[in-house]
C-alpha cells in the first residue's frame, strides 16, 4: 500500500480534517472515519506534548495518515513532533521562500536538514526500526507550507520549488484577511490568489491543498486541481451533531 507521499506524488486526491479537541479518544474515532490523513493542530489546538502522543498513539490503530501542525517553526518543536511518530507536519504563517526553505531543513537530518537525531524514539518504535526510519525519511515525510500571507502568495513558484514541500496548503481564513477579501471566496483578488497557488503546484509537480469552510465548496477547489482537501474537524462535528440533536428534541416540546 501506497503512503501519503507516494499518494500525493502520484497525483491522487486525498481527504482529510482537523483534530481541535487534544483528545486520544475523538482522534481514535476519526481515524476510524474513512479518512486518508488528519492533522492535529497545535497551532490552534489545546494540545501539549502529552496530549500529541496520545493521539498519535490511538491513531496508530488506524489507516489514517497522521500529520501535525506546528505552533512555531523552531527546531525543538518540529524535532518533538517528529521524534514523536507525526508522517509530516504542516507550517503556518510563513513569509518567504527563505522561511520555508528553513522549515523543511527542521524536518530532516544533516546533511540535507539540521534536525537533530535521537534513535530511542517513538517514530523510531524506541529504536528497533531506526535504520529504516532513517534511510527512507525522504520518501515518508509530508512537507505543507501553508499560503495564507501576501508575502507567501508573492513568492509562490519559489516556494513550490522547493525541494521537500509537497504540499502547498491554503489558509482560507487567513489569505482573505490578507488579501481585504475577509471570508469572500468569490472576490476577484481571492479567486485570482488560489488559482496562482494551484498553477504553481502543478509547474512545480506538487499538491495544492486547502481547509474547507463547507463542503459546497469542494467543486469549486477540485475545478482548480486542488486534491489534498480537508473539510471540518472533531470538534465541529461534536458542535453540530449536538446542536442538531438538540435541536430535534426540543421540537417535540412545541
Amino acid at each position: 500500500m501506497k503512503n501519503l507521499k507516494e499518494r500525493i506524488q502520484a497525483g491522487e486526491t486525498v481527504h482529510g480534517c482537523w483534530l481541535n479537541l487534544g483528545s486520544g479518544v475523538s482522534a481514535e474515532i476519526m481515524g476510524h472515519a474513512g479518512f486518508d490523513w488528519l492533522l492535529i493542530d497545535r497551532e490552534h489546538g489545546p494540545d501539549d506534548h502529552g496530549t500529541l502522543v496520545h493521539q498519535l498513539q490511538a491513531l496508530a490503530s488506524t489507516s489514517v495518515t497522521p500529520l501535525v501542525r506546528t505552533g512555531e517553526a523552531s527546531r525543538a518543536a518540529v524535532q518533538q513532533i517528529l521524534d514523536s511518530g507525526a508522517s509530516g507536519i504542516m507550517f503556518p504563517q510563513l513569509l518567504s521562500a527563505e522561511e520555508s526553505e528553513r522549515a523543511i531543513k527542521l524536518m530532516y537530518y544533516p546533511p540535507r536538514g539540521i534536525r537533530g537525531m535521537a534513535k530511542m524514539v517513538r517514530a523510531t518504535q524506541f529504536g528497533k526500526t531506526f535504520t529504516s526510519y532513517y534511510e527512507h525519511i525522504d520518501k515518508t515525510l509530508v512537507g505543507i507550507i501553508q499560503i495564507e500571507t501576501r508575502p507567501a502568495l508573492e513568492q509562490i513558484n519559489e516556494i513550490a520549488a522547493l525541494e521537500g514541500v509537497d504540499v502547498l496548503f491554503v489558509g482560507p481564513t487567513d489569505l482573505s484577511i490578507a488579501l481585504g477579501t475577509f471570508n469572500q471566496l468569490h472576490h476577484p483578488d481571492f479567486q485570482k490568489a488560489i488559482k496562482d497557488v494551484a498553477t504553481a503546484a502543478k509547474k512545480y509537480g506538487k499538491a495544492a491543498g486547502v481547509l474547507m469552510q463547507d463542503i459546497s465548496e469542494y467543486k469549486m477547489y477540485a475545478d482548480l486541481g486542488y486534491r489534498f482537501l480537508a473539510c471540518g474537524g472533531d470538534s465541529a462535528f461534536i458542535i453540530k451533531g449536538a446542536a442538531t440533536m438538540a435541536s430535534e428534541m426540543n421540537a417535540f416540546l412545541k
